[in-house]
Order: structure tokens, then sequence, then C-alpha cells
């Protein structure tokens, strides 16, 4: 089994290395598999390390060293789903507990919050984060965390996280970033002062839309403490297959956010000269309000966009059935191009008064660029438009 050297490694060497040279039997390049589900002791007093998977598993474990290497923690729990480790995390607050977070963020979260976490007295509010002031007026003596989405899903706004931690650890509250959106090779929220990271490892860390699951990285030793009993109480780990396949896709995260990268940029300028489009939303442009932003805290723009498409409803209608290069599907992050609707898909659980107060429109349209050529991705982004500027065309006017 070979030991990496302890000198510092770039990124991209660490996505291809951390937790991967695990094999002292056959030395195996690929971190092999361990599907047990439970291990033998040598005695009743001692095991080698792990003993059932739901509490630990050498697979699930690579991963985990690999994460943390890449975000900059101390460790990292992968679980089942992003869903599950921003479950876990909440499992830190008590009844009576205040929350703060992001008026637009991914739907599923404000769901969760909402709907399931209220039920059990938690208190949250959803606030424009995009302005810090916002956030501490926001603040109560029940005040406990507060959730960070940035860049926000679906609209792309930009939280100034150093700002929002700055006011956090005045008032002695944990906070935590969802990074899913940017991936650590973008993005790296420890060192803007954030008390723990999850990420929808689905997405960008997988990269091939062909597992889910999530993950939630700590640097502070009680924090990493309680998570892994939360974790392993509540049965939220990842399968070491799952962790497996998230593991493969993390060796070429670094390339491909280049390529998704370069993609998005090409669109995004296209859609902002586009006649059918009247608004797009991609920190990458110039006109963005949180481009300066953008550039000090990320090491890039990510490939996430979202655009208002002339015409309404009957023009995205028929807009999405002309587009032939993305699926129409919900999720993000994969090689693919996919293209979602927010208002009936990825935002549906929220309310239509929570949609609007976010932003969120009958025009929003969410991009997730792949990394096909942006040539082709963007041809058929315009013929599927001219078809939507002439649904548009053909409304009456009164």
């Amino acid at each position: 089994m070979r030991i990496l050297k302890a000198t510092p490694m770039q990124f991209e060497t660490r996505a291809v290395h951390c937790g991967v040279h695990k094999d002292a039997a056959y030395n195996s390049c690929i971190t092999p598999i361990y599907p047990s589900s439970t291990f033998a002791w040598d005695d009743l007093k001692t095991n080698r390390g792990f003993d059932y998977t739901r509490s630990g598993n050498p697979t699930r474990q690579a991963l985990e060293e690999n994460i943390a290497s890449l975000e900059g923690g101390i460790d990292c729990k992968a679980t089942s789903t992003g869903m599950s480790a921003i479950t876990a995390t909440m499992h830190l607050f008590q009844p009576g507990d205040h929350i703060i977070a992001g008026h637009d963020i991914y739907g599923g979260t404000y769901r969760l919050f909402a709907n399931v976490f209220s039920a059990m007295g938690m208190t949250f509010s959803f606030v424009n984060m995009g302005d810090p002031q916002n956030v501490e007026q926001a603040l109560t003596p029940q005040t406990k965390g507060i959730w960070i989405e940035t860049p926000s899903n679906p609209l792309l706004n930009i939280v100034e996280i150093a700002a929002i931690t700055k006011i956090a650890k005045r008032q002695g509250c944990v906070t935590i970033a969802d990074n899913t959106f940017l991936s650590p090779y973008l993005q790296r929220p420890f060192e803007h002062g954030v008390d723990i990271v999850i990420h929808s490892t689905t997405k960008y860390l997988n990269g091939h839309s062909d597992v889910v699951g999530g993950c939630i990285v700590t640097q502070h030793e009680p924090h990493k403490e309680r998570i892994a009993y939360i974790v392993n109480a509540l049965g939220l780990a990842c399968s070491p297959f799952d962790a497996w396949l998230v593991l493969r896709g993390i060796k070429t995260l670094g390339p491909r956010m280049e390529a998704h990268q370069r993609g998005a940029m090409a669109i995004a300028r296209m859609l902002d000269s586009h006649p059918g489009v009247e608004r797009v939303y991609y920190p990458g442009l110039e006109t963005h309000p949180g481009h300066a932003l953008a550039k000090r805290q990320q090491n890039g723009f990510g490939a996430m966009l979202s655009f208002d498409i002339a015409g309404g409803r009957p023009a995205a209608e028929r807009f999405f059935s002309k587009i032939q290069l993305f699926a129409l599907a919900e999720s993000l992050g994969g090689v693919e191009s996919l293209i979602e609707y927010p208002e009936s898909m990825s935002h549906a659980s929220m309310t239509a008064a929570a949609r609007k107060e976010a932003g969120i429109s009958e025009k929003t349209i969410r991009v997730s660029v792949g990394i096909e050529h942006p040539d082709d991705l963007i041809a058929d982004l315009r013929q599927a438009l001219e078809s939507s500027i002439a649904v548009a065309s053909d409304r009456p006017t009164f």
C-alpha cells in the first residue's frame, strides 16, 4: 500500500490520490469496494477498525478522507443523499432554536425547514442574505444557526460569506454552508469562517448523474463528534458502492469544472444578448450585482445559470418542447447538460408566495451546463429560443 508524502499537494492531485491507496493485499490503484454489512472481530475487545457498515465502512471512509482534504476540514461524513446531510446538520439544534436562511434557497431545503423541522419546534427566518444587514436584523436571542447557500438556487445570488460568519460569531451561533453549486474546486467556505460545509455529492463531486449522496464536512472537534453520532444513530450513511462511485467521480472534478465553466460563460453571454431573454442570472457576467463579490470569494463562476424567458409560461413551454441537447430534468452537476422549470420542478415545494418573494417566476428557467462543446449547446438554445419568440409575438396585447 502506497503512503503519500507529507508535502502539500495541489487540489487536482489530492482529488486523484487522497483516500485511494487502501489495498495492502494487492496494491490496487483503485480503492476497493467493501460491500460487507458486518466485520468480524479478532476477539471480544478488538476489531480491525470497522464493525458494522452503518457505523463505518472502508470504502466510505476513503471518500470521507478525500472530501475532507479538498474542503480543508478535519472530518467528513458521507450520507445517503444531500437531504440526509442537511437533516443531520439540523439535528445539531433543539426545539425552540431559531435558524436564519436565505429566501431563495433550494426548494427541498426550504420544504425541510418550513414543513418538517418547524413542526418539531424550531423557527426559521427566510431573508435576503445578499445584504448582511437583513441577517443582523433577523437575529433573536434564540438564533442558534445561519444557513448559507451561495450562489443561491436558482437565481445565483451571492452571499458575502465572511460578513455572515462575522455576525454569527458575535451571536455565538453555528454557520452551515451548502457548497453544492461550486464544489471545493471553486469555493472553500472554511476559508471565510464557516463552521460546517455540506454537499449533495450527487452533483459536481460525483459528476455523472449515476448516484445520489451527500456529505457533511466539519472543522471543529465538537461538531465532528456530534455529526458522527447523528449520522450513525439516524442511519444516514451512504452505501459502499455509492461512496465508490463518488470517489471515482471526484478524480476528474478539476478538469470537469473548467469545462463546465467554459460552456456556462459562453452560454450566459449569448443569452444576455438574445431578444428572447429578459434577464440572465450568472455571476460571471459583469452586469451581475454579485460579480465583484464572486470574484473575491470564489475561484471561478461555476456552471449553473438561470434566465427569464420573454413571454412567460407559454414561451417557456414552447422552448422546452424544442430543446434537444438539454434534458428537461431536475438535478445538476453531471457531464450532460440539464434544463428545468423551477416553478413546477425544483422549487415546486415552495409556496407561490415564497417563490414570488425570492424572485422566481413563470419566466424563470434554470440551466446546468454540462461539458459538451459550447457551440453545440448555444446552437440548441438559439433554435429553441427562436420558437419561443414566435409564441411571445403571437400573444395578444391589451
